[in-house]
């Protein structure tokens, strides 16, 4: 299995158990599921047995983000000109450190990385941003949105921000 590390913070951000594509050369987006955590145990969304009955929540249960709930992401938010201020700096800091560890991927991420900034602050009030456990912010941001049916969430990661890590 790979999990996925923050090249800044070193926080785990997402796996390959999680059905990964790339866009555009530089996002990694992975479909989510909401789950149901109670005292512990997690419902992956099967359905329950005749035996058991009815599905309303426990007392204590809650409907979560499959991705945010595994990877321990911390929401955050932001109005578009913070996000730009904090997208710019994050940008400078992933071309610098490709400019020492793959120098020829530069050109890809930023011309990739221009154009899925775009889409996000074209469709800015739809996103949700989640930053790693530690909460550093000077490392990625984990993006969040819903497909075209409205009902499937997904995250986006920057491909050149993380590292993969087999475990």
């Amino acid at each position: 299995m790979l999990i996925f590390q923050d090249v800044i913070s070193g926080d785990e951000l997402l796996s390959d158990a999680y059905d990964i594509k790339e866009v555009d050369g530089v996002i990694y987006e992975a479909d989510c599921q909401m789950i149901t955590v109670a005292n512990g145990d997690v419902d992956i969304g099967a359905n329950p047995s005749a035996e058991d009955g009815d599905e309303d929540l426990e007392d204590g249960a809650e409907t979560v983000n499959n991705v945010v709930y595994s990877f321990r992401l911390q929401q955050t938010s932001f109005d578009k000109k913070s996000f730009l201020t904090y997208i710019k700096g994050y940008m400078k800091r992933i071309k610098a450190h490709l400019a020492e560890k793959n120098p020829e991927a530069v050109e890809v991420f930023e011309k990739g990385a221009t154009a899925y900034v775009k889409k996000v602050i074209g469709s800015f009030n739809d996103w949700d941003f989640y930053t790693g456990e530690s909460m550093d912010p000077d490392a990625m941001v984990v993006l969040l949105n819903y497909r075209e049916n409205g009902t499937t969430p997904y995250v986006a990661v920057w491909k050149h921000g993380i590292d993969e890590n087999k475990i």
